[in-house]
């Protein structure tokens, strides 16, 4: 589906659940993220789902429904396989895909900006203040703006 054919925005807990599997299936086939979920965390998604929903409806809404630390898991994981910032750059970019195939509108774009943020802050935290924004192969996370810019040049 491309973006002008996506849907109305972003508007409650229903939505984010279709957003989030969606998400999650292409995140677990992706041979760069993949791993972390299905061989390192073995992640079950119907235990994991409601979870992240109450993550993102707080994030995206204000709810209360999630009171769990965020950070720990990824910390976990860091632990095991270093998380770098070639995997946080393909995180955004799947869970943009995911969302501009699905929404548009202010809630969208949060859900985007947001998801942007959380990963530059868990990978500045996991590998330091001073991690590279890039990786030796030249991989790495690149900023929405700085594509925007360049797109718009």
């Amino acid at each position: 589906m491309s973006h002008s054919a996506a849907a109305d925005d972003i508007s409650g807990r229903a939505d984010l659940d279709v957003v989030l599997r969606r998400f999650y299936t292409a995140a677990f086939a992706d041979p760069r993220i993949g791993p972390f979920f299905t061989e390192i965390a073995g992640t079950d998604l119907d235990v994991h789902l409601p979870l992240i929903t109450d993550f993102w409806e707080r994030s995206l809404f204000r709810t209360t429904a999630y009171r769990r630390n965020a950070y720990a898991p990824h910390a976990a994981l860091h632990s095991v396989r270093e998380l770098t910032a070639a995997d946080f750059g393909r995180w955004v970019q799947l869970w943009n895909a995911t969302i501009d195939g699905l929404h548009r509108g202010p809630n969208a774009e949060r859900a985007k900006a947001q998801g942007e943020r959380i990963a530059l802050t868990l990978l500045k935290r996991l590998a330091g203040p001073d991690a590279p924004l890039r990786s030796e192969d030249g991989l790495g996370f690149i900023p929405l703006a700085a594509l925007e810019l360049r797109s718009a040049a």
